[in-house]
């Protein structure tokens, strides 16, 4: 017998990817709710080889659901998570709503799975910012083997990451630059085609973005407190798919070789490096696949103990989706997630 699940934000990006995904991985449900925002009720979606019609978020009774996939923006999911809970349903969150919350385990299945354990205080469970859980994935085995002491990252963030808006922002303005029409921005902060822009989300008073805040705060709770990380993120015109340029230092040598070998055994991680033309890893193929990609392997000689590498997913995968549902895959394999009619 499957579970009863719901899908909060639906009609978005995100959510229509984790439909996608919830039917590759045959992620056992047996129920399955779409829901959204009143002005997108009835709407067809589809799951697999079936439609469903989007329901109203407003006139959900959450009671009748085991899980609950929330991919509607911070401020739905402060609203709807913790009386979500309440209700009974296990809350697995995209937001940034309750990644640091102490009560709130913030989870990589490949990276931290035992954290999950704690989700049982608010029946929620946070997914990491999409250039957090690549970054994670590739870092983690490289810590467990010479401890890292501190992570410089300067992300290539595909405009998916800001919503369908912006990748029509991204897809007008690239077309009227060829007949000299209008590219002001309007989800931007300036024009995106042909141009990369270094902030991402609000600027905090010590000159860094929201973005690269977070990735140093998840980075610390979901791997090692003790881990010093600064962060550039900028947005790149790219649809989809998400890349960093990664320099560490560790606190043992690790040489390249060794790292190379040790990232090829390593959950999630694909190890493409060769040095030759051609031979790493892009956004443009990394698009529609599960792994996150890791290249140019190299020692970075101005540290001891460094080495310098290039990380590429696809983040409304990832970055999102793929890791909500392995989030849940985890909690059915743990057998934490019970259909409270069984």
């Amino acid at each position: 017998m499957g579970y009863r699940v719901a899908i909060v934000g639906a009609t978005g990006n995100v959510g229509r990817e984790m439909l996608v995904i919830l039917d590759e991985l045959k992620f056992p449900v047996d129920k399955l709710h779409a829901l959204a925002s009143r002005k997108s009720k009835g709407l067809d979606i589809e799951f697999g080889d079936h439609v469903v019609k989007c329901e109203d978020i407003e006139d959900f009774d959450f009671s009748t659901v085991d899980l609950v996939l929330m991919s509607a923006g911070g401020t739905v999911s402060k609203a709807w998570s913790e009386k979500i809970g309440r209700a009974g349903a296990v809350v697995i969150d995209n937001s940034s709503a309750w990644r640091m919350d102490p009560d709130v385990p913030l989870i990589v299945p490949e990276v931290n799975p035992d954290a999950i354990m704690g989700f049982a205080k608010k029946n929620i469970i946070a997914n990491p910012n999409c250039s957090t859980a690549q970054l994670v994935v590739a870092l983690k085995p490289l810590h467990d083997a010479a401890k890292i002491k501190r992570v410089v990252v300067s992300t290539y963030q595909s405009v998916s990451g800001a919503g369908k808006a912006a990748m029509d922002e991204l897809w007008t303005q690239t077309k009227n630059v060829f007949v000299l029409g209008p590219t002001d921005p309007k989800t931007f902060t300036k024009q995106i085609a042909f141009n990369v822009i270094p902030h991402i989300d609000d600027f905090m008073e010590d000159g860094y973005t929201k973005e690269e805040w977070k990735m140093t705060a998840e980075v610390k709770k979901i791997l090692d407190p003790k881990i010093r990380l600064t962060a550039t993120c900028v947005r790149v015109p790219v649809f989809v798919g998400h890349s960093e340029s990664v320099n560490v230092e560790f606190e043992r040598e690790l040489d390249e070789d060794e790292a190379r070998d040790i990232l090829r055994e390593s959950p999630g991680v694909v190890v493409v490096d060769k040095r030759e033309d051609g031979g790493y890893i892009t956004p443009k193929e990394s698009q529609g696949e599960f792994a996150v990609y890791v290249s140019r392997i190299r020692t970075d000689p101005t540290v001891e103990n460094g080495l310098a590498f290039w990380c590429v997913s696809d983040n409304l995968r990832k970055g999102a989706a793929l890791n909500a549902v392995q989030i849940a895959q985890l909690l059915d394999q743990r057998g934490l997630l019970v259909r409270e009619d069984a």
